[in-house]
């Protein structure tokens, strides 16, 4: 939980530090905008067990339709709206404390490098956070980072952190990261008989 707060509050002061043009650029989240993705990392914030099961079932249990709904609920919101639901919301509560925070540490790191990679903003990520971040993307039930990258061995070069068996594939653990979250932008970053087998699956 800690270190989701922390990642938010980094998230929280880059998004302070756009201009309006960079709030409605293009993300790697398919159609969201900069906007899109923010209100999606705070879209479940504060939801009773009641409210949340109403709007999975509204959604037929499908995440990207449920994904999409909660996306579009926050479109006729401003800037300043968004970014004060996000500085309000830096704490995880609800849903996003599953797995002991790891669900919102993962979710928001991962949308961070999704804006910051569509904008060429790119940062160093505290390598404390995205080794808990690295691991618990290998189970996550949404992502299932761990089959994406099946049958290669992932090899982190700037922190100590390997996962798998096959062939290598070696790269900055931002990107390896990226990659099992299913950004194929990221393969071109990684090196070894491991990365072509994943770009040749990609």
């Amino acid at each position: 939980m800690d270190f989701a707060e922390a990642e938010r509050a980094d998230f929280a002061a880059f998004l302070g530090t756009l201009t309006p043009e960079q709030w409605e650029a293009p993300t790697l989240c398919g159609k969201w905008r900069v906007r899109d993705v923010v209100a999606h990392v705070i879209s479940y914030e504060g939801l009773g067990a009641s409210e949340l099961a109403k709007r999975f079932l509204a959604g037929g249990l499908s995440v990207d339709r449920i994904n999409e709904a909660e996306v579009a609920r926050a479109r006729g919101q401003s800037t300043r709206e968004l970014l004060a639901r996000f500085g309000a919301s830096l704490r995880p509560n609800g849903m996003m404390t599953l797995y002991g925070g790891r669900a919102a540490l993962h979710d928001g790191m991962i949308h961070h490098q999704d804006i910051r990679r569509s904008l060429g903003l790119r940062r160093e990520i505290p390598a404390d956070r995205l080794r808990a971040t690295l691991n618990f993307t290998l189970v996550s039930p949404t992502l299932r980072g761990a089959w994406r990258v099946r049958g290669v061995r992932l090899v982190a070069t700037d922190l100590d952190w390997s996962w798998g068996r096959g062939p290598e594939a070696r790269g900055a653990g931002e990107a390896l990261l990226m990659a099992m979250a299913g950004r194929s932008s990221a393969l071109g970053e990684l090196s070894g008989p491991g990365a072509a087998k994943l770009s040749a699956r990609a």
